[in-house]
C-alpha cells in the first residue's frame, strides 16, 4: 500500500463526516441556503488566495522543472477553473461573485489557511503537498458520491458545483498523489509523521470549514468595539 492510500485508509472517517455534514447533504438535494451559500463564497475565496500562496511557497523550494510546472497548472487551475462553482453558488443565492470578495477571515477560515502557510513556510516540499492535498481529495469525493446519490441534471440548481468536483478533479489531483508517494519512499521517519499530522489536521479543518459555512461562524466578539459617545 502506497503513502497516500495509507493516509486516505486513515482519514477514511472524517471523509465520510464531511460527505455526511448537513452544508454538503444539502447540495445534493438542492436546498443548501443562500445565507450559507453566501458565507461559504466569501470564505472560500480567501481560502483560495491562501492556497494560491501556499502552490507559490512549493514553487520556490522545488529544484526540478517538473514539480514546478505541477504547482504552477494547480495556480491556473485556481484562478480560472474554480471560480465556476463559486458562480454557480453566487447565481443559487443571486448575488454578484465581485460583492462576496475581501472579507476578513473567520475562525476556522483563519485556522486554516495558518496551517498551510505556516507549513509551506516552513516544511519540506513533501510536507507541503500533504497538508494541501485533503482539499481537493475531499472535493473530489464529495462531487463524485452527490453524483451517483443524487444524479443531478441541468434542472438542479448546483449540477455545475457537483459536475466540477465530480467530474474534472481526478485527473488534476492524481500528480500530486504521485508525487507525494515518490518523496514519501526516501523521507525520515520523522518527515512521514509530520506528512500524516499536517494531512491529518488539514482533513479536520475541511469538515470544519462546512461546517463553518453552515452555522455562518462569525468571531464572538467583534474585532473592533463601538465608541459610543
Amino acid at each position: 500500500m502506497s503513502f497516500s492510500q495509507k493516509l486516505r485508509q486513515e482519514a477514511a472517517h472524517i471523509f465520510e463526516a464531511v460527505y455526511r455534514h448537513p452544508f454538503v447533504q444539502e447540495i445534493g438535494k438542492g436546498t443548501l441556503g443562500k445565507d450559507q451559500l453566501i458565507h461559504y463564497v466569501k470564505q472560500d475565496f480567501e481560502y483560495l488566495n491562501a492556497y494560491i500562496h501556499t502552490r507559490g511557497l512549493a514553487i520556490s523550494k522545488c529544484t526540478e522543472r517538473k514539480d514546478m510546472a505541477m504547482f504552477s497548472e494547480g495556480i491556473e487551475f485556481i484562478l480560472n477553473s474554480e471560480i465556476h462553482p463559486h458562480n454557480n453558488f453566487c447565481r443559487v443565492a443571486e448575488v454578484d461573485y465581485e460583492e462576496l470578495q475581501g472579507y476578513a477571515l473567520a475562525p476556522t477560515a483563519q485556522h486554516y489557511t495558518r496551517h498551510m502557510l505556516n507549513v509551506a513556510q516552513n516544511g519540506t516540499l513533501a510536507e507541503i503537498i500533504a497538508v494541501s492535498l485533503p482539499c481537493p481529495w475531499i472535493y473530489m469525493d464529495i462531487g463524485e458520491r452527490l453524483m451517483q446519490d443524487f444524479t443531478p441534471d441541468d434542472h438542479h440548481p448546483f449540477n455545475e458545483w457537483i459536475r466540477f468536483y465530480g467530474e474534472g478533479t481526478r485527473d488534476h489531483m492524481q500528480p500530486y498523489l504521485d508525487r507525494l508517494d515518490e518523496l514519501a519512499e526516501h523521507a525520515s521517519e520523522g518527515e512521514r509523521t509530520r506528512m500524516k499530522e499536517h494531512f491529518m489536521l488539514s482533513c479536520q479543518l475541511e469538515y470544519m470549514f462546512f461546517d463553518m459555512a453552515y452555522t455562518l461562524q462569525d468571531w464572538p466578539v467583534k474585532k473592533e468595539a463601538s465608541v459610543s459617545n
